[in-house]
C-alpha cells in the first residue's frame, strides 16, 4: 500500500514498518486504537508536502488489549481528507487534539493526531482514538499508563520512537497489561502497577516496591546482574530485556527508555514467564527423550543387520544369500531415517541427506559389475518421520531393481528428479537400461521388491505410483505422495 500510494522513500518506508512492529506498546498505554495515515500520491495539489486538501490513506490499526476499541470496522484502507486534526498535525508538525469528541456509529471518540517524525520530515501521521463510552474513573494507574503514552507519542513527534537498530518485541515479551513500572532517571520506582508488585512477591521481595531504587530492590533479591539492563536502556536509548529468576520463579523484565525533551524515564515492563520455562524445559526433556529413543532403535537395527551378514555369511544357498542380502539393505535403509531423526530437532528430517546416503549404499550392495551412475535433480525438504521411512524404502527398492534388472551388471544412469508442491511430493526415478516387459503390469508383479513399494504407497503414503517406458529408453517409476498442511 505505501509503495503504490505514495512517494515514501524505502528509507521512510522501513520506519513506518519499524513503528507498526512496535506500537502496540502505545496503544495499551493509552487505551486507544491508533491509525497510521499517510499522505496519498497526487498530482493535483495533494500530497507529501503540500499545506492543504491533503488526502490521507489508511495503512494499518492496532486495537488495544487494555480499553475497548473505537473502531468496530477494520479501517485499513479508508481515506481520511478532512478532518481538521489530522490535517493540522501534518501542517503544522505538531500534536493536534480534538476538543470535542467525534461519534463513529454511535460512539463517542476523542482523536489525538501525532506527526510522525522521520530525519528532519513529517512523513504520516498516527490517529490516537480513544472511546468514550464508558469513562473510567481516573487513577494513579490510568494516569502512568497516560503520561507513559504521552511520552511515547512526543517521541515519535520527534522521531526518536521507534528506536533505530532495535528489533520488536518478541511475541513473549511483556506487554502493559502483565505488568508495568515507571522509574526516574535515577532508578527509582514512580510507580508500579499491581500486575507488577505481584510479580516482585512471587521472587520474593516483600517489601513495597513504589519509592525504592530498583537496584536495592535486586539486590535484596540476589538478582544484580539483571539491573544493569536498566541503565543500558538509557545510556543506549533502545529497549533492552533481561530475565530474572528465583527458586521456580522467572520474571522477564523489558526497559524501554522514554526521554521527550528534558524527560529521562524508563518504563520496565514485568512479565511472569515461570510457567512458559517450565513448558519450555519438559518439551525440550521430551525431544532429548525422543530423540534418545529414536537413537537407540537406529543402533537396534544396525545389530539386526549385522546378524543378518552375519547368517548371510554362514549361508550356502545363493537364493538364501541373496534374500538375506536384500534383508540387510531394507533394514539398513530404516536405520538411516532413525539416525538422522536423533540429531534432529523436532519429528522432521532432511530428507536429501537421507535419499543421497541410500542411493550410495543401495547402489554400492547392488552393483555386480559396473557402479551405475546417479544423479538427483531437485529437494525433498524437511518430510516427518512417518513419511519419511516408507519413503526411504520405496527409494531404496526402486533403485534396486534399476540396478538388477536394467544394467544386469553394466554400465547404466539413475536420475532421481524430484518436486515439492505445497501439497504434494513428485518423485521420478529413472534409468535408461532394458526397459520393461511388454505385457508388465505392476500389480501383477511378482517380485517382492515391487509388492512392498506397491504397498507402502498405497497404504502408508496415500499416494500413487506408476512404472512407465522412459521417453527414449529405460524405465521411469511416478510416485505422487500427498503432504498434510503442517
Amino acid at each position: 500500500m505505501l509503495r503504490a500510494s505514495t512517494d515514501l522513500s524505502d528509507d521512510d518506508i522501513d520506519h513506518l514498518h519499524a513503528l507498526v512492529a512496535d506500537w502496540a506498546l502505545l496503544a495499551d498505554l493509552s487505551f486507544a486504537d491508533l491509525l497510521l495515515l499517510v499522505p496519498v500520491r497526487s498530482g493535483s495539489g495533494s500530497g507529501r508536502g503540500h499545506t492543504s486538501g491533503t488526502e490521507f490513506l489508511v495503512v494499518a490499526q492496532v486495537r488495544p488489549t487494555t480499553g475497548p476499541t473505537a473502531y468496530h470496522n477494520d479501517e485499513v484502507g479508508s481515506v481520511v481528507i478532512n478532518r481538521w486534526v489530522v490535517q493540522n498535525a501534518w501542517r503544522e508538525h505538531r500534536i493536534a487534539r480534538e476538543g470535542e469528541p467525534e461519534w463513529d456509529g454511535g460512539v463517542p471518540v476523542r482523536t489525538e493526531a501525532i506527526p510522525v517524525r522521520h530525519g528532519d520530515e513529517v512523513i504520516a501521521v498516527l490517529a490516537r482514538d480513544t472511546n468514550l463510552v464508558n469513562p473510567r474513573t481516573p487513577s494513579d494507574l490510568e494516569s502512568s499508563y497516560l503520561q507513559g503514552a504521552n511520552n511515547l507519542a512526543l517521541m515519535i513527534a520527534e522521531g526518536a520512537f521507534p528506536f533505530r537498530g532495535s528489533s520488536a518485541e518478541l511475541p513473549e515479551s511483556p506487554r502493559v497489561g502483565d505488568g508495568m513500572m515507571r522509574l526516574d532517571g535515577a532508578g527509582k520506582v514512580i510507580f508500579a502497577s499491581p500486575n507488577a508488585l505481584s510479580a516482585y512477591r512471587r521472587l520474593g521481595y516483600t517489601g513495597n516496591v513504589t519509592g525504592e531504587d530498583l537496584r536495592t530492590v535486586h539486590r535484596a533479591l540476589n538478582l544484580p546482574a539483571t539491573t544493569p539492563a536498566v541503565w543500558h536502556a538509557i545510556g543506549r536509548r533502545r529497549p533492552v530485556e533481561v530475565e530474572a529468576g528465583v527458586g521456580s520463579t522467572v520474571v522477564m523484565l523489558r526497559a524501554i527508555p522514554l526521554f521527550p525533551g528534558s524527560t529521562r524515564e524508563v518504563l520496565v515492563l514485568v512479565r511472569d514467564v515461570s510457567d512458559l520455562r517450565r513448558r519450555e524445559a519438559l518439551l525440550l526433556s521430551k525431544d532429548a527423550t525422543i530423540r534418545e529413543i529414536h537413537h537407540r532403535v537406529k543402533n537396534n537395527l544396525q545389530t539386526v543387520a549385522a546378524l543378518l551378514r552375519l547368517q548371510m555369511r554362514r549361508t550356502k544357498v545363493d537364493e538364501a544369500r541373496s534374500a538375506l542380502r536384500e534383508s540387510v539393505r531394507r533394514v539398513t535403509s530404516i536405520a538411516v531415517v532413525h539416525e538422522t531423526l536423533s540429531q534432529s530437532l523436532g519429528e522432521s528430517v532432511p530428507f536429501d541427506e537421507i535419499a543421497d546416503q541410500i542411493t550410495s549404499v543401495t547402489v554400492d550392495l547392488a552393483s555386480t559389475g559396473a557402479r551405475a551412475n546417479t544423479r538427483r535433480s531437485g529437494s525433498f525438504g524437511r518430510l516427518p518421520g512417518e513419511l519419511a521411512t516408507p519413503l526411504a524404502l520405496v527409494l531404496s527398492e526402486l533403485l534396486q531393481n534399476a540396478v538388477e534388472h536394467a544394467f544386469d551388471g553394466s554400465a547404466g544412469s539413475i536420475e532421481i528428479r524430484v518436486q515439492r508442491l505445497v501439497d504434494r511430493l513428485d518423485v521420478v526415478v529413472a534409468d535408461d537400461g532394458a526397459g520393461l516387459p511388454e505385457d508388465f503390469q505392476l500389480e501383477h508383479s511378482p517380485r517382492l521388491g515391487l509388492q512392498i513399494v506397491r504397498q507402502l504407497v498405497l497404504g502408508e503414503m496415500h499416494g500413487t505410483i506408476r512404472l512407465q517406458a522412459g521417453p527414449e529408453r529405460g524405465t521411469e517409476a511416478l510416485l505422487s505422495i500427498p503432504l498434510s498442511e503442517s
